[in-house]
């Protein structure tokens, strides 16, 4: 009678959330019957797979791409490629950990008759529906704020790259004008919205890889060049925890995923898209670092050293629109919680919530020119953010709300094959990586990134006017 029963629970458990897998659409108001309409959806309205795919990759790497041939000069050939790949797979799991908790959450409040028809759901609500309102407050505190930071990043490389086209105007100048600019992503409604800004980024993301890849190789080694790394720790551990960075696109998992018309599908999306951004990363920091070597300690944007050509100016122009998307993409889960602090996400007309939006944009704007380091400002919200909104709370996280025999029977997501199903290698594999963050990334990892930005700021000052720009030449007056 306990094996029915348990049996019973588990299929009230999957049936109404497979339905809802199928009434998604209709449910959203997304299905268009006329020919205009089912334009508007091809291009406006995605929800699929493949979207969640775009999404997720072109996420992962944009405007840290140019940070990694740093990291290599800081690192070396050997551990440059250990710690991608290390904290790529490391990513790729607690991103599924995320997945799994999102699915879970969700099927619970299917079961209690809840509708989700004008609601995103994020992160902040999974951890308060499963581990209730003191994890809700951890969540939305490092996650806004990783969130927040992230989105200073994107308008910090927006100014830096550009800068290396049209050097008229100083960096912080340009700051301003692309403050601007990226205050029009308040117009994108939710992540259904950028199904062809995601395709259209990975595209010019992957140009832009493959054009510093063939530009450093054809422009061969500089004359003399040293590849010294690793000769100092606070530089080994700052060029770690920027990789660490570089695989922490976790904090839109549960937006991107609610953007699905079947969100349990997304749980292999991650792990596709970080084997994809390999293709990218790998083979660009190395060659970059291969032709530069120690220039590069000096130079965190590869485009600084890159020869000026006609290919590199197409490959600053792409990142410069590919930064403005992922600004949307940081921005957006913003945008939601300060609609649902204002009370008007499920209920208020879109223009309104645009409107509204706008208040969001300023502090992101202003501490842009605040701290315009592009690079360290990379390790520093790695080691102090990513460290624990990607992997030590999903991690933590997925083993409180499985502690008890019968959420581990009753579980939506069960353990994967490769760990042969086993909830304890399960619990012993997010203990491993809760320990290492915390020793590596926050540990060694804060300690190093701190340091180099403490030494960023004395050396440039803060409200730097040109950060790492090189001199000009004095005018001479007759």
């Amino acid at each position: 009678m306990v094996a029915q029963k348990q049996s019973s629970d588990q299929e009230a458990i999957v049936v109404p959330y497979t339905e809802m897998e199928l009434d998604r659409k209709e449910q959203d108001g997304f299905v268009e019957s006329s020919f205009r309409g089912q334009l508007k959806s091809f291009f406006w309205h995605g929800g699929s797979v493949y979207d969640a795919w775009f999404s997720a990759a072109s996420n992962q790497v944009a405007q840290v791409l140019l940070t990694l041939p740093y990291s290599f000069s800081q690192l070396g050939y050997t551990s440059g490629i250990i710690f991608q790949i290390f904290y790529g797979i490391m990513g790729s799991w607690t991103a599924y950990l995320i997945s799994s908790l999102y699915v879970e959450y969700r099927s619970r409040r299917e079961r209690q008759n809840h509708s989700f028809k004008n609601h995103v759901i994020q992160w902040f609500e999974v951890l308060d529906g499963l581990l209730g309102p003191y994890w809700k407050i951890v969540g939305l505190v490092f996650n806004c704020t990783f969130l927040l930071f992230g989105s200073v990043i994107q308008l910090i490389a927006c100014a830096s790259n550009i800068y290396y086209i049209n050097d008229h105007l100083d960096k912080r100048t340009w700051t301003y004008i692309f403050g601007g600019c990226c205050m029009l992503t308040v117009l994108v409604p939710s992540f259904h919205n950028y199904r062809v800004w995601s395709f259209l980024g990975l595209g010019m993301t992957t140009y832009t890889a493959w054009y510093m890849t063939i530009s450093a190789l054809v422009h061969g080694q500089v004359e003399g060049v040293k590849h010294s790394a690793p000769h100092q720790m606070v530089l080994y551990f700052t060029g770690a925890t920027n990789i660490l960075y570089t695989f922490g696109g976790h904090a839109v998992t549960v937006e991107i995923m609610h953007a699905m018309w079947k969100p349990k599908r997304f749980k292999y999306v991650y792990l596709v898209a970080t084997l994809y951004v390999f293709t990218l990363t790998l083979p660009s920091a190395t060659a970059v670092y291969w032709a530069f070597g120690d220039l590069l300690l000096n130079k965190s944007n590869a485009f600084a050293l890159l020869p000026k050509s006609g290919f590199r100016d197409l490959a600053v122009v792409l990142m410069l629109i590919h930064q403005f998307i992922t600004f949307g993409f940081a921005c957006t889960p913003l945008y939601f919680v300060w609609e649902k602090l204002l009370k008007i996400h499920d209920a208020a007309s879109f223009p309104l919530r645009a409107v509204a939006r706008i208040p969001v944009v300023l502090p992101i704007f202003f501490m842009a020119i605040i701290f315009p380091f592009f690079g360290p400002i990379n390790s520093a919200v790695g080691a102090l953010l990513v460290t624990f909104t990607v992997y030590i709370i999903p991690a933590t996280a997925h083993m409180i709300t499985y502690r008890t025999a019968f959420a581990r029977e009753n579980a939506i997501e069960k353990p994967p094959r490769f760990l042969n199903g086993s909830w304890t290698a399960v619990y012993i594999l997010n203990g491993l990586i809760v320990l290492w963050v915390l020793v590596v990334g926050v540990g060694f990892g804060g300690w190093a990134s701190l340091t180099n930005f403490a030494h960023q700021i004395s050396t440039f000052g803060l409200f730097a006017k040109c950060y790492q720009c090189p001199p000009k030449p004095s005018s001479v007056h007759h």
